[in-house]
């Protein structure tokens, strides 16, 4: 597996991490033993960075991974975690005090003195400009609660915001072949400024597997059911904000351009891998097989240019006009 560095924190994680929503049971139920042998079956396929947040199942996603790594002693995993979505979504909430509290629960959750990386979890846009927020964070590391901090971020010009800060370690940001408006600005100015880029949401929820279709129902209490359309949070966050019929309509046109002995969700990895920047794409998953799928995406051969370029074309055709402004 392929070792990149993570922005400002001087850390190597693997190119392909494991991003921990699912075990969280946000996507609908999964059993603990099956959390943890996904978290297992990362791990021997080289996954060194696990994303996670202190709102996944209210804290279970961090406690899981807390408890497996105790169990792996020799696992050198690289723990993101995220904070702030658990308080009302005003940035008066956003102070050292709180910050503190949160801390402490995620270092409790995870079984640790540091946290590797807090981040921000899409944090109120006023947020992205306020110095007493970024002083706190400040504070933390000074405390020796996280070594580094990042921001997880909704838009394009929140990003660039982030990576103005100069403590801000890495951002994180939605990015697929469906989501392509970060490579215009958000990545040049990333790599220019030595931010790291953890690349989320890679599969769109789903719909680059080529799975889906119209006749496919998701349980009641997956996202992908009462987040359609921003009832719960940002939109962006369910199907990359795509319509899912117009999703299904490009995805079955992106499948045809996997290549040989790549499955459609494999090839939406690599060309996430290509692009210059990123650091890491952290896929869910819910199944042995599928950690380990995804996991092996960095091992494909880079895709040629004419499959980026039918990549490029793809998205201004079906998508562009219709999540383009609103991110």
């Amino acid at each position: 597996m392929e070792q990149r560095v993570l922005g400002r924190t001087g850390r190597d994680v693997s190119v392909v991490g494991l991003g921990t929503w699912q075990l969280g049971a946000d996507w609908g139920d999964v059993r603990e033993q099956d959390a943890v042998a996904v978290l297992d079956a990362a791990v021997e396929s080289g996954v060194t960075f696990f994303d996670t947040a202190d709102v996944y199942g209210d804290g279970r996603s961090e406690q899981l991974i807390g408890r497996y790594l105790k169990e792996r002693p020799d696992a050198s995993v690289f723990v993101a975690t995220k904070m702030g979505r658990r308080a009302e979504q005003l940035p008066a909430n956003y102070v050292l005090d709180n910050f503190r509290a949160w801390n402490d629960r995620s270092r409790a959750n995870l079984g640790v003195d540091t946290l590797d990386l807090v981040q921000l979890h899409c944090p109120p846009t006023a947020v992205y400009s306020s110095d007493e927020v970024f002083d706190a964070l400040d504070t933390l590391v000074a405390e020796k609660r996280v070594a580094a901090y990042a921001v997880s971020v909704e838009t394009c010009d929140e990003a660039l915001a982030a990576i103005a800060r100069p403590g801000v370690a890495s951002v994180q940001i939605i990015l697929n072949p469906f989501r392509l408006k970060p490579l215009e600005r958000v990545l040049p100015a990333a790599a220019a400024a030595g931010v790291g880029i953890i690349a989320r949401v890679p599969l769109a929820s789903g719909l680059l597997t080529g799975k889906y279709t119209r006749e496919t129902v998701f349980a009641a209490d997956d996202h992908r059911t009462y987040n359609r359309h921003g009832e719960a949070f940002d939109q962006g966050e369910t199907f990359s904000g795509v319509d899912f019929g117009t999703g299904l309509d490009a995805a079955a046109e992106f499948a045809a351009l996997a290549p040989e002995g790549a499955t459609p969700a494999q090839t939406a990895l690599r060309w996430i891998i290509q692009q210059p920047g990123v650091s890491s794409v952290i896929p869910g998953a819910r199944s042995v097989d599928q950690a380990r799928a995804n996991a092996s995406a960095a091992g494909l051969a880079p895709l040629p240019d004419a499959t980026l370029d039918a990549v490029r074309e793809l998205y201004d055709r079906r998508i562009r006009g219709q999540v383009h402004a609103r991110w």
